[in-house]
């Protein structure tokens, strides 16, 4: 079949309307939450989810405290390109999160892993990770779930096989936490 843009867009709509918004908002009450309760918030991902999973802290860490004065403490994993590759080189590029969280993770703490197909070792294992040391996770994935669908305790799940409409609902799920963070209400 012959790529088109007005084909894509009725994908992506359609997509859209297969979403649960019970999830949906279940996610983003995680991490707000998480960030009322001032617990860290640590992502991570590969690829173009690890470039959304910064974004996500980008605008969390910046606009929740711009609008309500209240610092959210979100960290991507992704992040250092040093520690990543130093964790790579004399670990395995498998364990390059989990690693990380052995020294970022304090129990309670959400972690939140992005991934299309929901099967990288390195996701997978800091999902292993959080969950076995009193993290928090959850999987914002898309494709059939994959493993970190099934380990997660909670997740965010996009029914498409295309990555690419996957990752523009992942983006989008990362603007619906940040208009949270900034028009909800504080609590005591």
């Amino acid at each position: 079949m012959e790529f088109s843009v007005p084909a894509y867009l009725d994908n992506l709509k359609r997509v859209i309307d297969t979403l649960e918004v019970g999830s949906i908002e279940k996610a983003v009450s995680l991490i707000q939450e998480a960030w009322l309760d001032k617990r860290q918030v640590i992502v991570c991902g590969n690829g173009g989810s690890a470039l959304t999973a910064s974004h996500y802290i980008t605008d969390w860490n910046k606009m929740a405290y711009l609008a309500k004065g209240r610092p959210f403490r979100g960290v991507c994993l992704a992040d250092n390109m040093g520690l990543i590759t130093a964790y790579a080189n004399d670990i395995s590029y498998d364990d390059i999160y989990a690693e990380q969280l052995k020294n970022q993770m304090d129990e309670g703490d959400l972690v939140v892993v992005v991934s299309g197909s929901g099967n990288s070792p390195n996701v997978v294992r800091a999902v292993e990770y959080a969950n076995a040391n009193g993290g928090i996770t959850l999987a914002v994935c898309g494709y059939d779930g994959g493993k970190i669908k099934q380990l997660a305790q909670h997740s965010l799940w996009v029914d498409s096989m295309d990555m690419q409409v996957c990752e523009d609902l992942h983006f989008v799920f990362g603007h619906l936490v940040m208009k949270t963070l900034c028009g909800g209400e504080i609590r005591a």
